[in-house]
């Protein structure tokens, strides 16, 4: 920003709450968002993170809990006065107006009267200088979602909210504008609160991302760090797959706890379980997993977690190879292979052993089942799919 705008702070929620009904869409979340970051709330539909947003914004009132910006409470500040834009999917640009003026809106209401180096700044800011005398319609989607980012930043709003920002874009674009916004955010320093469904653009954006789920936050922290440790079965299926092995405690080896299923014995490292009780899911993300034909079973460490199976589909996406393998117990593990080497892949039917380290293994609380957070109709589908292999006829 420019020299003499105000210093940016941090964003508190404070035990927000918002109920339809008898329905608490946002359940007494608590949450600071640090200044200057870029935050996304990620989750399903229903899960409370638009209506989190528009109660930021003003659009929505709580139902009980205080919103503020550093020492200020804006709680019942109505939506324009509040410190605080919004880009929605939709854009919302003015058709009839060109690039500048649309971005010059704002100074406009508020009686500014030179606004030509500013909006020639924030022009500038996204790249789209040249186009200022066209019109909406003149330009592509990512470009008429930069002007409406220029158009929000603008009036130097201390929070910026993105709505769902690239959902309308193909993927192709929606990936260079998640690298375009990144860009943006690090060179204004404004808060940026970012709401989205897409795991992927959550993980490429954010500094820190808060999964939520019916109204509550389920993990806070840096993307690597929620990935590579879900603390609970929902953020380890809902952030990315995970094959998770439903079993039991069965003892201690070392810095190790290990759990028992399907007459297997699993290792699982003490820091990276938060298992409590008699249920015990074994929780892996599928490209830490290695696939070897049966014979060469001699090659996996000593040390790794292993399962055997039977390979029943091989899918080559370019940059790896995805396999579904069949254990013992009728369970269908993915296993991810970058495909470093040509050829030396196993097939369908195969006898493979699938290993992996146990310091790539993680144990969570079992209690409510391995299905928390799949998509219904990704678990419909599945069922669909073993009724058919179940009354397929032996070949």
């Amino acid at each position: 920003m420019a020299d003499g705008a105000r210093p940016v702070e941090d964003l508190h929620l404070r035990n927000l709450t918002k109920r339809f009904g008898d329905v608490a869409a946002v359940d007494d979340l608590t949450l600071t968002i640090p200044a200057g970051s870029f935050f996304a709330l990620l989750g399903a539909s229903g899960c409370g993170k638009t209506t989190t947003l528009r109660m930021v914004a003003g659009l929505e009132d709580p139902t009980g809990g205080t919103i503020s910006i550093g020492d200020k409470d804006i709680t019942a500040l109505r939506a324009f006065e509040r410190p605080v834009n919004t880009v929605f999917q939709s854009y919302a640009l003015f058709p009839h107006l060109d690039i500048f003026e649309n971005v010059a809106f704002g100074l406009r209401r508020r009686k500014v009267k030179d606004v030509s180096a500013q909006v020639e700044q924030m022009l500038a800011l996204v790249e789209l200088g040249p186009m200022a005398r066209r019109k909406p319609v003149q330009l592509s989607g990512g470009q008429q979602q930069r002007v409406a980012v220029a158009r929000a930043l603008i009036n130097r709003p201390d929070v910026l909210l993105l709505d769902e920002p690239l959902g309308a874009l193909d993927l192709k674009l929606r990936r260079q504008m998640q690298i375009e916004l990144k860009r943006i955010q690090v060179e204004v320093g404004t808060t940026f609160v970012h709401v989205t469904h897409d795991q992927e653009e959550a993980m490429t954006m954010a500094d820190t991302v808060a999964v939520m789920n019916s109204g509550r936050i389920e993990q806070l922290g840096h993307p690597a760090d929620i990935y590579e440790l879900p603390r609970t079965v929902f953020v380890a299926n809902f952030l990315g797959q995970s094959n998770l092995i439903q079993g039991a405690p069965a003892g201690h080896s070392g810095d190790d706890v290990l759990v028992s299923a399907f007459g297997e014995t699993f290792a699982v490292p003490a820091a990276r379980s938060f298992a409590v009780g008699t249920d015990v899911i074994v929780g892996v993300r599928p490209e830490k997993m290695t696939i070897l034909d049966l014979v060469d079973e001699q090659r996996v460490p000593e040390a790794h977690n292993r399962v055997h199976g039977r390979v029943t589909d091989v899918s080559y996406t370019g940059v790896s190879t995805q396999y579904l393998v069949m254990t013992p117990w009728d369970q269908e593990l993915i296993v991810f292979e970058q495909n470093v080497v040509v050829g030396d892949r196993c097939e369908v039917g195969d006898e493979v052993v699938v290993h992996w380290s146990t310091q790539h293994t993680f144990g969570l609380d079992g209690s409510a089942g391995t299905s928390v957070g799949v998509d219904p109709e990704v678990l419909a589908l599945e069922a669909a799919a073993q009724a058919l292999i179940a009354d397929a006829p032996e070949s």
